[in-house]
């Protein structure tokens, strides 16, 4: 196939772009590129890219990845005459991501890991494009009883038969097609495996930990921790995982390759360190842990260290302050009470 000629800038789609992570990536590529967001708002949002809709290098389409596209048929993007300039690169974020609603997504879960991941493959070999697939520290399983880092050599182990396995074993299974795929077709196909990010533009009400921490300090309510006072986790501000992607999009690399913070942080401090930030006098108190949001291993960054030249540089006090400030806006509520 002949190389296709970019008349002035990228073009370049994101699945999964109204999402809390794609969003973030919608601004920083359209900054330099023309960007196709391609979402069905399963756990997305349309508030996350409504500041976009007015700028010409954007175009938002309503999809479902688990449908084959044509995206030349559509008017909306004709500006970008792909049939011409086809895509240069593809970012795949889609799949239904909510802790709250994962039992009645898990078909859909797996059909977007499965056939999803295959029709997004089929345009990035029809294009010729590069391939970044945002996979799951979920692959790996469970956390370890000896807590040692993972590293991207290890098999990990998943339960196929679990209530969570359409997600992990869903995950597993995309890994895989991406890389035979890769093989058989040449496509400079990439995987991250991302561990827990956080950052502006997370669901409240969603059953994940920091921004229903953040709801709960703001309304005085406890802070109810899903297991016990040795719950821990690592968690990874969004600009760092952005920096990442754009490393690794600039490489040879294929991955997978571990994105995410190599510090333990427990549960507890972590919500006492957002009670002080709002000024609260709410409490932390445990409750059962939710099967989807559970302790998962650390990651051993070393690769992503050597061959990205990427590490976290993001503290978690700047985060929490960055996104107390936008779970605040979004309530309505102004500022952020510093405590001294």
């Amino acid at each position: 196939m002949s190389k296709r000629a970019i008349f002035d800038k990228k073009n370049i789609l994101v699945t999964g772009g109204a999402g809390f992570i794609g969003s973030h990536l919608c601004d920083e590529l359209v900054k330099t590129c023309k960007v196709i967001c391609l979402d069905n708002f399963s756990t997305g949002d349309e508030r996350n890219i409504d500041h976009l809709l007015a700028d010409s290098n954007f175009e938002f389409v309503y999809h479902n990845i688990t449908e084959p596209i044509d995206l030349e048929s559509l008017p909306e993007l004709q500006k970008f005459k792909i049939e011409f300039q086809g895509l240069q690169e593809i970012y795949n974020l889609a799949c239904p991501m909510s802790p709250k609603d994962f039992a009645k997504n898990k078909a859909a879960t797996l059909l977007a890991n499965s056939y999803g991941v295959k029709n997004i493959l089929d345009l990035a070999i029809k294009y010729r494009a590069k391939f970044l697939h945002f996979s799951s520290s979920a692959v790996y399983g469970p956390r370890r009883k000896d807590n040692l880092k993972i590293k991207e050599e290890e098999i990990g182990t998943v339960d196929i038969l679990s209530k969570r396995s359409s997600y992990d074993e869903g995950k597993r299974f995309a890994e895989a097609m991406i890389a035979n795929f890769r093989d058989v077709y040449n496509i400079d196909a990439k995987i991250i495996r991302v561990f827990r990010i956080y950052g502006p533009r997370m669901k409240l009400n969603d059953d994940q930990m920091i921004p229903d921490f953040i709801r709960d300090a703001l309304d005085s309510q406890d802070l109810v921790i899903l297991g016990d006072k040795n719950f821990s986790s690592s968690f990874c501000y969004i600009s760092d995982l952005l920096d990442a992607v754009t490393n690794i999009m600039k490489t040879d690399i294929q991955g997978p390759i571990n994105i995410g913070s190599d510090v333990d942080i427990n549960l507890t401090d972590l919500a006492k360190k957002i009670i002080n930030i709002v000024g609260s006098k709410s409490e932390v108190i445990y409750k059962n842990e939710n099967f989807f949001m559970t302790p998962l291993g650390l990651p051993d960054i070393t690769k992503a260290r050597n061959e990205l030249s990427w590490m976290p540089v993001v503290t978690l006090e700047k985060g929490l302050e960055k996104t107390i400030d936008d779970l605040r806006a979004s309530k309505g509520l102004k500022g952020v009470k510093h405590v001294v």
